[in-house]
């Protein structure tokens, strides 16, 4: 069956669960997260071996009696990434990217995975990519995942490569995923790619980072026991407060109108037969229930999250049309106040990475 048929609108992500952007992880959290995740219907779990512990807390959760007893493996979507190891480490080779995908499944505590990405593929020689793309549509037949895909924030780079595995394997990448430019700071995504991996044969597209990795929030950019990651520089960190506390006098939360954004923005650009989703960091329950509340506004939740496609009909439920009309002009002001910083893409890899020996430079003395 396609992908996107059966992956829905709104995904959990597990960097949640990571150092980087939590501090101290730990699989109390975790399952508490998975449970009320699971009893409001959300049931696809976006993770990596890169965001450590995640994997193995998520692992321990979805083995937890307080899961397996309600729920079967059948019933919630698994997925991770490969080739991404630490912040300046990437191991693209075949042996190693096999190996990463039994050990994920071991650290899940699945017999399979539902979607593999090689992660972060701007900072790897495009071959190196093709090849290890090759590797996991091996482990499909193998009957180890379900379905493979790429991960970037480097959209033309997403959309090359599509295009070489297309033509290399004679068959298409079943999704990619790009972040943080199907957002209220960033509208790239909409604007140049979605055409191209439709043309790769690509089905899917995940847009995660709805917040710019918490740029898009009034309490500043988050920070776990890594320190300060966010690649923002200064002045748009600036803007994005200054946004924030205008939102806030308007009697609203920056979070949530970008979540609702992204969320509305995705849908308006799914067909049945391409499916664009959303990628949302989930670190507590209260935070899960806020946002999945605050997706329940754009797309007009009765009951489960599952039940948001109509598939007798073809189509999305509506949306409210006084909150769309509000939340324009919200979002116009929003623009307005980034001003220079509006459209700002993050370099990635940046100039001091050296893409062929896929580690940072060497500076001299």
């Amino acid at each position: 069956m396609s992908l996107s048929r059966i992956l829905p609108p709104i995904i959990l992500g597990g960097a949640g669960f990571s150092h980087q952007v939590h501090r101290n992880p730990n699989s109390a959290q975790a399952l508490q997260v998975l449970k009320r995740a699971f009893q409001l219907g959300l049931r696809a779990i976006d993770t990596s071996a890169y965001y450590h512990p995640s994997e193995i807390l998520l692992g321990e959760a979805l083995s937890h009696p307080d899961i397996t007893s309600h729920y079967t493996r059948d019933q919630y979507l698994l997925m991770t990434k490969v080739g991404r190891i630490t912040a300046d480490q990437f191991d693209y080779s075949p042996a190693w990217i096999r190996q990463s995908v039994l050990r994920s499944s071991e650290r899940l505590r699945t017999q399979y995975l539902d979607v593999v990405f090689c992660h972060d593929v701007e900072f790897v020689p495009e071959e190196e990519v093709v090849e290890a793309v090759g590797v996991l549509f091996r482990m499909v037949e193998e009957g180890h995942i379900k379905y493979v895909g790429i991960s970037s924030y480097r959209i033309d780079i997403l959309g090359r490569i599509a295009q070489r595995v297309q033509e290399e394997y004679s068959r298409s990448l079943d999704i990619v995923q790009n972040w943080a430019q199907l957002t209220l700071q960033n509208n790239t995504l909409a604007e140049d790619g979605l055409e191209a991996f439709k043309e790769a044969g690509v089905s899917c597209v995940c847009s995660s980072s709805p917040l710019a990795i918490g740029l898009l929030r009034s309490n500043g950019v988050p920070v776990g026991d890594l320190g300060d990651f966010h690649p923002a520089p200064r002045g748009l960190r600036l803007a994005a407060k200054e946004a924030a506390d205008y939102v806030a006098t308007q009697g609203d939360d920056l979070a949530a109108l970008a979540l609702r954004y992204s969320i509305r923005r995705a849908q308006s650009l799914s067909t049945p037969d391409f499916r664009v989703t959303t990628i949302m960091g989930i670190t507590t329950v209260s935070e899960l229930e806020e946002n999945l509340a605050t997706a329940g506004l754009v797309l007009q939740v009765s009951d489960r999250l599952r039940w948001l496609w109509n598939a007798d009909s073809g189509s999305w439920v509506g949306v409210d049309s006084y909150r769309t009309k509000k939340d324009k002009e919200l979002s116009l002001a929003v623009k307005n106040i980034l001003g220079e910083w509006y459209g700002y893409c993050f370099p990635s890899p940046g100039d001091g990475w050296d893409l062929s020996t896929k580690k940072p430079k060497t500076v001299s003395a």
